[in-house]
């Protein structure tokens, strides 16, 4: 158990990584971010697949181009969501609003596949709901107030970043129910060959998107200096550290834990992953968080830990006569 739990917090502490890149590299585009982390992560999967490569031959033309949805919405899509909402919000809200994830992934399942995985009662998951809600509510009051008088502008800024963070909600509220389907519908291949087949996929898509960014800020005529920024090694530094330690070891330590614990205890654990971002972030800032924005994070840390704690309930089939 113990061993386990410092799985868990070992990954979240990396996985809490991603949330600050973007506060460190303010001027760079939030797409090149998404790119240049993926980019990373592809061309550390390349050894992998090496060791592994007999497992991935087995895999067919369908299994690659599932491979390459999910690399696209999973990593893609859904971080430059992530890092443009950061850049435009900063990074409490957009992680409190990405710490329901396990919440809106049981009640995205409950919808989808209650017949299959059993169903959780509506009015068991209602206080989760309210304390994750007042949880975000008080973050954002929080937030509001530091703007202090903000323009319409600001306002507006802020407002695109909490959608941003939404979308990013449900790139991966997406990836985990379709890589599940994937995995349950191919009971003989490893997951960790799969894992690696999405890392192959993402090289490619991070490769065209990396020259599509390019192209797009020549064409715009921005002075962005291309290929790396006007700090080049600091933004090599990030994208190989987010690629090596959240994207590929973090996982690891996540996988490690997973194995140690019951499911219901790893899915609470998950709460590390945000309370690394917002410990981070607020270091960044140099300062504690105020009374309003512990009160938040508690609230949501709660209604995370009462929501995993319920256990899905069979669905009865009607029964038909012939």
């Amino acid at each position: 158990m113990w061993t386990g739990t410092l799985y868990a917090l070992a990954a979240g502490l990396m996985w809490g990584l991603v949330f600050i890149s973007p506060l460190l590299l303010p001027e760079y585009p939030a797409a090149l971010q998404s790119v240049g982390r993926y980019l990373a992560f592809g061309l550390i999967a390349l050894p992998l697949a090496w060791m592994d490569r007999h497992a991935l031959r087995r895999l067919g033309r369908a299994d690659w181009l599932a491979a390459l949805k999910l690399a696209a919405v999973g990593n893609l899509l859904y971080y430059l969501c992530l890092a443009s909402a950061i850049q435009l919000a900063g990074a409490p809200l957009p992680t409190m609003i990405i710490g329901t994830l396990p919440v809106v992934i049981a009640i995205s399942a409950n919808l989808r596949d209650a017949r299959r995985d059993g169903h959780l009662p509506w009015r068991w998951l209602a206080p989760s709901l309210v304390l994750i809600a007042a949880g975000i509510a008080c973050v954002n009051r929080a937030e509001l107030a530091a703007l202090d008088h903000p323009a319409p502008a600001e306002l507006w800024r802020y407002a695109r970043g909490a959608l941003l963070a939404c979308g990013a909600v449900a790139c991966w509220t997406w990836y985990p129910l379709r890589n599940a389907d994937w995995l349950r519908s191919h009971p003989d291949r490893q997951p960790h060959t799969w894992a690696t087949a999405q890392g192959i996929a993402t090289l490619p898509l991070a490769l065209a998107g990396y020259l599509l960014v390019w192209v797009l800020l020549r064409a715009g005529g921005s002075p962005f200096a291309m290929p790396f920024g006007p700090h080049p090694w600091r933004f090599i530094g990030l994208m190989a550290a987010i690629g090596l330690f959240a994207s590929w070891l973090g996982t690891l330590c996540w996988n490690a834990a997973s194995q140690r614990l019951p499911t219901a205890l790893a899915g609470q654990l998950i709460v590390f992953e945000t309370l690394a971002a917002l410990a981070y972030a607020f270091l960044l800032r140099g300062h504690a968080p105020s009374a309003l924005t512990l009160t938040g994070i508690a609230l949501l840390v709660a209604g995370v830990a009462w929501a995993t704690r319920i256990r899905p309930r069979p669905v009865e089939l009607p029964v038909t006569s012939e």
